[in-house]
């Protein structure tokens, strides 16, 4: 048996911990409620430019995807054109929506993800992952680049992109840690090879969230975060900060759900 490394301590300790923690605890809650009115005052930009999207249903605009409601969240998921499959994190997190998804459109707020890769591969990896939530395509659009979530082959080769509100160096030298999606990791090189492609084609992608206002007719644009932003819309890391180990990572370890042996 493995030696615990670890502080053992009685119950006595361990509720005099449990209580110092609860009060940074109550600290952070009330500093998330805090964050969370600080980005419903931010402006709203009204987008004028027209969206062509590909969904089950035919070509809809950036207006239909609201589906009748005023409010709508997009999550940017990783599916390149090139890919067989979709990302491995964004699966890992997408494999949360079709829970939540339902609660949030009865609560006047349409949620989707939107990908580059053609619609009849979308429709094709919602049925391996067994997912039922709005899934569509902005192959032919401008929508994914001008909202700072996918690349050009020119912008890549430029030596930066504009990412996470700054530039991010491209270059395969770079060390610029803070800006992957978890500090210190990079796991592009084995997601690439996940989802059949190198890492440049799948670096040329990248994961975020927006948020978007139906008003009067016109929509508008509220708010989007990218990479560390995403993490608490990633149930399985919430998880993982409560257990013992808490994300306990030092290499790729998760897969897409059905790959597990």
């Amino acid at each position: 048996m493995k030696v615990l490394d670890h502080k053992i301590g009685t119950r006595e300790e361990w509720l005099a911990a449990r209580l110092e923690l609860l009060k940074a605890e109550k600290d952070l809650t009330r500093r998330s409620d805090e964050l969370a009115q600080w980005r419903q005052k931010l402006p709203w930009v009204r987008v004028d430019k027209h969206y062509h999207f590909e969904t089950d249903e035919g070509k809809a605009s950036l207006a239909d995807l609201f589906k009748g409601r005023s409010q709508l969240l997009v999550y940017h998921f990783m599916f390149g054109p090139e890919y067989t499959g979709g990302c491995p994190a964004c699966s890992a997190i997408a494999d949360g929506f079709n829970g939540f998804a339902v609660h949030l459109e009865h609560h006047d707020v349409a949620m989707i993800a939107v990908s580059r890769a053609p619609i009849a591969a979308l429709k094709d990896y919602k049925r391996r992952m067994g997912w039922t939530f709005t899934w569509v395509s902005s192959l032919d659009s401008d929508f994914n680049y001008d909202f700072n979530t996918s690349f050009t082959k020119e912008q890549q080769r430029s030596g930066s992109v504009d990412y996470n509100y700054r530039s991010l160096i491209t270059t395969s030298s770079s060390e610029d840690h803070q800006s992957r999606p978890r500090e210190n990791l990079d796991f592009s090189a084995e997601f690439a090879v996940m989802t059949g492609t190198d890492v440049p084609t799948y670096t040329r992608e990248a994961p975020g969230m927006s948020a978007f206002a139906l008003s009067d007719g016109a929509v508008y644009h509220t708010y989007s975060t990218y990479a560390r932003g995403l993490d608490a819309l990633w149930g399985m890391y919430q998880w993982l900060d409560r257990a013992p180990k808490g994300r306990n990572e030092t290499g790729p370890w998760f897969r897409r759900r059905n790959e597990y042996v």
